[in-house]
C-alpha cells in the first residue's frame, strides 16, 4: 500500500530481526532445551526464519509442536526459562543500525521500538543493548491488549511520542509488521536483511518500501 509522501518525524522499529539480531541467543536457548531431550543442536540457519514468531516459532522449529499439541506448554515454558537466563550473550544491533540511529538523532527524528516480545524479556534486553536511554518509546507485546498485526501498539507508540502516524515509518521483517503499519496509517518498510519468516514473497506484503540494510532506511527520510 502506498502512503502519501509525508515528512518523516519518527522511525519505529520491530526488535527481533529488524533492530537487533537476536537469533543466536534464541537458537541457543532452543538448543539447550533440545539437549535436555537428547536431541542434537539445530544450526542457526534452520532456526533463524522462525525467530520473529517468538516462543511459538521456536517450539515449532525445535520440536514440530504447535500450541494445540500436547506437551507444547511445557516446552514453551522451558524455552522461555532458558532464554530469560541468557538474553544478550550474542545479540547485537544489526550492522549499520548504530550509524542510522546516530543520523536520526542528529536530524532530530525520534526513534523507538515496537515489538511483540513480552515486557519481561524486552526491557532487560533493551538495557543490555544500551537502547533504554536513547529510544523515545519502547512498546512491548503485552503493553496493549492486542499485539501486532493489530495496529494498537503502533498507535500507542505514536501517542507516546506525540507524532501523527502519517509522519512515522515502521520497519519490520514480518508480514504482521506491515499489516500493522498499514492499519495504523504508517508507512511500512520491510527489512529484507531480517528473518522474514516462512510467509510468501515480501513483495506481496503491500509495504511502502523494502530495504536491504539499515543504511538504506536513511534514504527514506
Amino acid at each position: 500500500m502506498q502512503h502519501p509522501a509525508a515528512v518523516v518525524r519518527a522511525v519505529l522499529f520491530d526488535l527481533d530481526g529488524t533492530f537487533a539480531d537476536t537469533a543466536p541467543d534464541m537458537a541457543g536457548a532452543l538448543n539447550r532445551v533440545r539437549a535436555r531431550h537428547q536431541l542434537p543442536p539445530l544450526p542457526l540457519g534452520a532456526v533463524r526464519p522462525h525467530v520473529s514468531n517468538g516462543a511459538r516459532g521456536m517450539v515449532a522449529a525445535g520440536f514440530n509442536l504447535l500450541p494445540e499439541h500436547e506437551g507444547y506448554v511445557s516446552l514453551r515454558d522451558a524455552f522461555l526459562e532458558e532464554y530469560a537466563s541468557a538474553l544478550c550473550v550474542e545479540s547485537r544491533w544489526f550492522d549499520g543500525m548504530a550509524a542510522l540511529v546516530d543520523q536520526l538523532e542528529q536530524q532530530q527524528i525520534l526513534w523507538g521500538i515496537v515489538t511483540n516480545k513480552a515486557t519481561r524479556y524486552t526491557l532487560p534486553l533493551m538495557d543490555a543493548l544500551d537502547v533504554t536511554g536513547r529510544a523515545a518509546c519502547i512498546v512491548c507485546g503485552d503493553t496493549c491488549a492486542r499485539a501486532k498485526p493489530h495496529p494498537d501498539p503502533l498507535l500507542h507508540a505514536a501517542r507516546l511520542i506525540d507524532i501523527a502516524p502519517a509522519h512515522c515509518l515502521y520497519v519490520g521483517d514480518d508480514r504482521r509488521d506491515i499489516d500493522a503499519a498499514n492499519a495504523a496509517g504508517m508507512r511500512g518498510v520491510i527489512a529484507l536483511y531480517g528473518y522474514l519468516g516462512v510467509a510468501p514473497d515480501p513483495a506481496s506484503w503491500a509495504a511502502s518500501a523494502m530495504v536491504d540494510s539499515p543504511a538504506q532506511i536513511a534514504t527514506l527520510l
